[in-house]
């Protein structure tokens, strides 16, 4: 019987040689005779340990990494095929630190199954929360997920379930249920992540969607830069629809429901859903103004949900479990679990799943390890490029959308990005300007000019230009970008900006009296 070795295809970890590993392995294997039969799987997402190899043993599956192809000749001889101890052996899988203190409900399976086996994934109880919602009416479904508290995890944290119940009761032959894996926020890669770890996850969670509103058609929408993602995607739908998992009668159930993937051309302003509808309509990824809500009148049209990879991936375990399983985890009204992404300056970058509720120091310091370089934390950003800059002494902040807002702050897709305190505040807020003004649409004014004269601005703060009317001056650009753009791309902006202005002052002195007192 073939000893089974898991090396992951997770772009993350094929970036730091696991193809090379992979082909490696099997050549050595078949030199020595050994039966081995490769799985490429997905990542537990700790990628200071990719390529992180992982080998079936009797006492379960144990882990070796980081594995590069200079390892391969000692591993098989301390016999690694038998889990033999070697300098990269990390033991069992399931007993690693990192991964044992996790509550994994959205990616409970991503890292354990072959990607693309449907077998698999029904393996470890896939398909059973789709199965329990073909036996429920519509309105029951959107109740299980409302009652379960989930929230929209791509942004703003608006509940799925209402948004759900708007699209059934909204009136129109034909629905669509659209998932925004246009992932571009910096320091965020779970949506990449579970395409490419736990396709079916977000397969059955969007036939749901559509069980659940009428929806009979449904488009993942992802950038151009995941092309891994699209192609692991587009081979689990292939497998599906030759499964009736997809199709005119979903499971045999006469309901139908089907979907395919869209690839946008990398713009960041169509994560916001109406420039990213405007694109899959082979329109300019511009904004619309609301009302109308997409929920109305979204693609084509016509009534459509809008969620996020994440969102979807969390409903099979709802109606898996019962709401109430889900809502159990987390704290105040966010409710479940939360995949935070914790990358930059940091010891320990991966993916993190865990009920809301931690403290922000403990996600940096405990979970995360502290920075890499061993240098104080000066910085963390949680959110994106758009999220706000908290200072160590906000790191008693809950992980919480309500807690995160009562400090000016939003938690958006989880990214966590930390940095030392070698890093220019001053710089970080001129970079939220430019970035704004670089991937702007340009359909409203706040965000299309705001933003090229917050670089000016900023500019001139460096040049010591009158510094207390340039921060003035900051501050007033900011307050009419976040209450006069069309959306949170120029909303946003002013985040980093005000927070990198409230929290380091010290590094909005002017520079030319620094180098002129040196």
């Amino acid at each position: 019987m073939s000893i089974k070795v898991y090396v992951p295809l997770d772009s993350g970890a094929v970036a730091l040689g696991a193809d090379e590993v992979a082909s490696a392995i099997a050549s050595k294997a078949e030199k020595i005779g050994a039966d081995v039969k490769i799985v490429r799987n997905g990542s537990f997402g700790m990628y200071w340990l990719e390529p992180m190899v992982e080998v079936e043993t009797p006492r379960g599956r144990v882990a070796y990494g980081p594995v590069s192809t200079d390892d391969i000749d000692a591993l098989f001889a301390a016999d690694f095929l038998k889990g033999g101890e070697h300098k990269r052996y990390l033991g069992r899988t399931q007993d690693i630190p990192f991964l044992k203190s996790q509550s994994r409900l959205t990616f409970q399976r991503c890292g354990i199954i072959d990607p693309v086996s449907l077998d698999d994934y029904r393996a470890h109880d896939g398909l059973t929360g789709l199965e329990n919602a073909l036996k429920m009416s519509a309105a029951d479904i959107v109740k299980a997920v409302t009652d379960s508290g989930l929230r929209g995890r791509g942004g703003a944290g608006f509940p799925t379930g209402i948004k759900w119940n708007t699209v059934r009761e909204a009136p129109g032959d034909q629905k669509y249920i659209v998932c925004n894996a246009d992932e571009g926020d910096s320091g965020t890669f779970a949506d990449r992540m579970i395409m490419e770890g736990e396709p079916f996850v977000l397969i059955e969670g969007m036939i749901i969607a559509g069980l659940a509103t009428g929806a009979t058609k449904g488009y993942v929408y992802t950038r151009s830069e995941y092309p891994d993602a699209i192609r692991i995607m587009n081979e689990a739908i292939d497998v599906a629809r030759s499964a009736g998992l997809l199709g005119a009668s979903v499971l045999g159930s006469g309901k139908a429901f089907d979907m395919e993937v869209r690839m946008g051309a990398g713009a960041y302003v169509c994560g916001e859903e109406t420039s990213l509808l405007n694109s899959m309509e082979g329109k300019r990824g511009v904004v619309r103004a609301k009302p109308p809500l997409p929920a109305l009148q979204g693609f084509m049209g016509r009534p459509t949900v809008v969620n996020n990879v994440i969102s979807l991936c969390s409903v099979p375990v709802i109606l898996e479990k019962g709401p109430e399983y889900y809502r159990d985890f987390g704290m105040g009204r966010s409710r479940g679990t939360i995949p935070i992404q914790i990358a930059g300056n940091v010891k320990h970058g991966g993916l993190y799943e865990i009920g809301f509720g931690l403290t922000l120091g403990e996600i940096v310091e405990q979970i995360g390890g502290g920075t890499a370089t061993g240098r104080p934390v000066k910085a963390v950003q949680v959110g994106g490029p758009l999220g706000a800059y908290f200072p160590r002494e906000l790191f008693d902040t809950p992980f919480d959308y309500e807690e995160f807002a009562k400090r000016d702050g939003l938690i958006g897709h989880a990214g966590v990005v930390v940095f030392d305190d070698t890093v220019d505040m001053m710089k970080q807020a001129r970079f939220a300007m430019e970035f704004c003004a670089i991937e702007s649409c340009g359909k409203c004014t706040p965000c299309r000019i705001g933003s090229i004269r917050g670089t000016e601005v900023v500019d001139k703060l460096e040049r010591g230009e009158e510094s207390e009317l340039q921060i003035e001056l900051l501050r007033d650009l900011c307050e009419t970008m976040k209450f006069g753009s069309l959306c949170a791309l120029g909303g946003f902006t002013p985040y980093p900006v005000l927070s990198a202005l409230n929290h380091f002052p010290d590094d909005f002195k002017p520079r030319a009296l620094d180098i002129a007192a040196e």
